[in-house]
């Protein structure tokens, strides 16, 4: 799952970054409003983690601009302003979530995977598709009960086809989902990851639609 983080403190940023990656997903930094604004409208997003205190631009205005757009992407802001009208303000301008700093970095992780389910249709912690679940607290995913063993970038391509599973993903954008920016991005390793999780869960697992890309099949 692909993450903008919008925060000018370089040391905070880093370490969400951090915390995000480790947690599976591919979060990019953005410090300043207008690049934020530049690359929310402009990049497809699972989430976006939006400071308020921004230079440039501020993170209220941001975020305007991103409804604007008509871009339904999930935003939880973070800032140190926690008065009930900033928090108002804040959710009326069309944020999901408001999360005062200082924070815990396992509450953000907690409150992104809450987002991420409600973006996909679901609000249960574990996700389920047929006889495929994934479990969005440990990162486990069973086929028909047992768990399934793979390896992170695996995990992330099922959590992608999961939290997508009405849609045909192309491969280009299952790349920019599950590898970071300054990755070097190859297409055609994703043939790789589909033939493993196909041979590790169900031949028919993931289906691929010709001249389209895949869909789950579960």
């Amino acid at each position: 799952m692909k993450i903008l983080i919008v925060e000018d403190d370089p040391r905070l940023g880093e370490q969400i970054c951090d915390t995000l990656e480790q947690a599976g997903w591919v979060p990019e930094l953005s410090q300043d409003g207008i690049d934020a604004l530049y690359r929310a409208t402009s990049e497809e997003w699972d989430a976006i983690v939006l400071d308020l205190g921004l230079p440039k631009l501020d993170g209220l205005t941001v975020l305007k601009g991103i409804r604007d757009e008509n871009i339904n992407t999930p935003v939880i802001i973070l800032s140190a302003r926690d008065t009930l009208s900033q928090r108002v303000e804040g959710l009326n301008a069309g944020a999901d979530d408001y999360l005062t700093k200082p924070f815990e970095m396992l509450e953000l992780v907690t409150r992104l995977r809450v987002q991420l389910r409600r973006a996909s249709g679901t609000a249960a912690p574990v996700m389920q598709e047929g006889d495929l679940t994934l479990d969005t607290r440990s990162s486990i995913v069973s086929w028909q009960g047992s768990p399934v063993t793979l390896t992170a970038l695996e995990y992330k391509v099922v959590a992608y086809f999961m939290h997508n599973k009405d849609k045909v993903i192309s491969r280009t954008e299952l790349v920019e989902h599950i590898y970071k920016q300054d990755f070097d991005r190859d297409s055609n390793t994703i043939e790789v990851f589909i033939g493993r999780i196909r041979k590790k869960i169900a031949p028919k697992i993931i289906k691929t639609v010709r001249g389209l890309g895949y869909k789950l099949n579960a």
